[in-house]
């Protein structure tokens, strides 16, 4: 079993998938960092890779809370949080290392300061696709085989990029999906238990707001400054403002209350040039007044801690300070939470797109 592990954890499997995909690295000469000789393996995983970063999550979750159904996209934003969460810190526990450099070619920078086990990337992957699958099998009829399958090839092309990138070994992608798959099962008995949140008591957006900080804050100390704390901080700061978002719609009757379990639809919708139109419209409009509350809230803050912490404006080094990151993290991305559920629909209804 010892050696079975590790020999998914060995750069070299790594490399030789890549070898067979076309990737190798360039020769010694300036410029030059790998040679791509299969193109549509190189274009097909760069793009399943983005599909497990943040650009799918700004525009997945929105879209579907705004234009599809936001029972859904709670369920699917609680259960994201919880296992990105619980990937990055078993990252900083764990201190696996990523891949060495040579021999696999690495194709992405930002992250390489992270470790490796489990793969985040795969743990979103699974979560979000099935996820989606489990929670609209009551709500909307559609063949469950062609729903299962989609699912599967959505996380096998985000875990296949993450080798394909140089960025895991074989065990930190299997790693990730399992303790995905755990974290379902177990958490799936309590679903109906969390769609019910939000006609909790007064004092539930203090919880909210108080615990996911405190988790944040404490986050595991690494040996060196890497972007995982950060991160972390936003993805759990933005699943507090959508869940205390969906509070603020209930017990200010401000939106209608999705219906925790709807009858079967006889079928979906087909779409039609109108209800695209529709969905891109309020899709922009929503992404728009996000991006504007986002940068207003994050300058505000910063100013703010930069003016308590008696630190030099526009000082990047400030702000990986525990002090300084992680409550201008949080502050930024609970309100682009709160924001995204309570005020982009009221604005949605303003401007009469719904």
């Amino acid at each position: 079993m010892a050696e079975l592990l590790q020999s998914l954890r060995d750069s070299q499997l790594v490399a030789r998938f890549q070898r067979r995909c076309g990737l190798f690295p360039a020769p010694e000469a300036p410029g030059e960092k790998y040679i791509v000789k299969n193109y549509f393996y190189y274009y097909l995983f760069r793009f399943s890779a983005a599909l497990g970063q943040e650009v799918f999550y700004i525009t997945f979750l929105p879209f579907t809370h705004w234009n599809i159904d936001p029972f859904l996209s709670r369920r699917l934003v609680v259960i994201w949080v919880l296992v990105m969460y619980i990937g990055q810190v078993a990252k900083d526990i764990l201190k696996w290392p990523r891949p060495s450099s040579p021999p696999v070619v690495r194709l992405e920078k930002r992250i390489i300061a992270e470790y490796g086990m489990p793969s985040t990337h795969a743990m979103a992957a699974t979560a979000i696709p099935f996820t989606l699958l489990i929670s609209s099998m009551d709500r909307y009829q559609y063949p469950f085989i062609l729903g299962l399958a989609m699912a599967v090839v959505f996380s096998t092309l985000v875990c296949l990029s993450r080798l394909y990138t140089g960025m895991h070994t074989v065990l930190d992608v299997l790693g990730g999906v399992l303790i995905t798959a755990v974290l379902i099962a177990l958490t799936y008995p309590a679903w109906a238990l969390i769609d019910s949140l939000d006609s909790a008591s007064p004092l539930f957006p203090v919880c909210v707001i108080v615990v996911p900080f405190l988790l944040c804050y404490n986050y595991p100390v690494s040996d060196y400054y890497s972007p995982t704390r950060a991160d972390t901080t936003t993805i759990v700061a933005a699943g507090a403002g959508v869940t205390v978002g969906f509070w603020i719609n209930h017990f200010f009757q401000l939106v209608s209350k999705p219906t925790p379990s709807l009858p079967v639809l006889q079928n979906i919708p087909p779409l039609t040039a109108d209800m695209l139109v529709l969905g891109l419209t309020k899709f922009m409009v929503g992404i728009m007044l996000i991006l504007l509350v986002r940068q207003l809230v994050q300058n505000l803050s910063l100013q703010v801690l930069f003016s308590w912490f008696k630190v030099v404006t526009r000082n990047k080094e400030a702000r990986r300070r525990l002090e300084i990151e992680v409550p201008y993290k949080f502050v930024t991305y609970t309100s682009v939470g709160i924001c995204a559920t309570t005020f982009v629909p009221m604005l949605h209804r303003f401007l009469g797109l719904l």
